[in-house]
């Protein structure tokens, strides 16, 4: 072999890894910041003099300060019951939904289905000006539950639409077998699609979770009390006030936000690649 092939793997190698540190500095740059800021005392922070990207005396009295003068405790546990309950509440109407589309044919199943999609795309500071009326009249407001009532709102598209694609990729030669076997098609669809549907309502579970979790202007608009209110209208209300920031605290309540999400990705990773990447019969 010639000597320059030896060379040529070692740069081709040499640029794989700059690329993926490059990949990698890019996308954990954020977090890094949040945490360098979230570290820095006061006078540091807002010493111009000083590397942005170094930390001289750090502290946790950022971190103090949210668990001690802020409600964080009860965001977090409020953020966790309203996209739990929010996300099953659209798992289970999407599954319904998806599978009625994928499976029955009816008169204009595709324009309900593409209307379903549609829907997912009116953004939500149109609908939370007639959403809050609703919730006023049904005596729901300043309360976590209007969250979990009017998330489905846009969860539910977004399930069913996704879930919709993934229910197409089975084959419907395996609940045929059944439904010959004795099976109704309720049971069919119970004990053959949603097993093999496992990883893509997993996929559609995380992003749903997801969403929840980050949505703003619903809980902004619907909740005021701060001991109702989740994760992010917690954060901006409590911690900028006027043309004030708490950027210490700010870093610091953002990065404890991230960490269930990346916690939660990262537990099931497989399934969400899976869901992602491989059909029904791919295992």
């Amino acid at each position: 072999m010639p000597k320059k092939f030896p060379s040529l793997l070692w740069f081709r190698s040499l640029l794989i890894y700059l690329c993926i540190l490059a990949f990698l500095i890019f996308f954990l740059f954020p977090f890094a910041w949040m945490l360098i800021v979230s570290l820095k005392p006061d006078q540091e922070l807002y010493n111009f003099a000083s590397f942005p990207l170094w930390v001289k005396n750090p502290t946790l009295d950022h971190y103090r300060f949210l668990f001690n003068e802020t409600s964080l405790a009860a965001w977090f546990k409020n953020s966790f019951v309203v996209a739990l309950s929010s996300t099953a509440i659209s798992l289970g109407v999407g599954i319904l939904a998806a599978y009625g589309l994928a499976r029955i044919r009816f008169r204009g199943s595709s324009g309900f289905a593409l209307m379903i999609f549609v829907t997912y795309l009116v953004p939500t500071s149109l609908l939370f000006l007639p959403l809050s009326t609703v919730i006023s009249f049904f005596g729901l407001a300043n309360s976590y539950w209007a969250l979990v009532l009017t998330y489905p709102s846009f969860l539910i598209p977004f399930c069913t639409w996704l879930l919709l694609g993934y229910f197409k990729t089975i084959p419907l030669a395996l609940e045929e077998s059944a439904m010959i076997d004795g099976c109704g098609r309720f049971q069919a669809m119970v004990h053959i699609v949603l097993p093999l549907a496992i990883p893509g309502i997993v996929c559609v579970g995380l992003f749903a979770f997801t969403l929840s979790w980050q949505e703003f202007i619903y809980s902004l608009t619907f909740i005021s009390s701060a001991g109702q209110k989740t994760l992010p209208s917690g954060i901006v209300t409590d911690l900028v006030r006027g043309d004030v920031y708490f950027w210490g605290s700010l870093m610091a309540a953002c990065l404890l936000g991230s960490i269930p999400i990346a916690i939660l990705y990262s537990l099931f990773l497989d399934y969400f690649v899976t869901g992602l990447t491989a059909g029904s019969v791919k295992s």
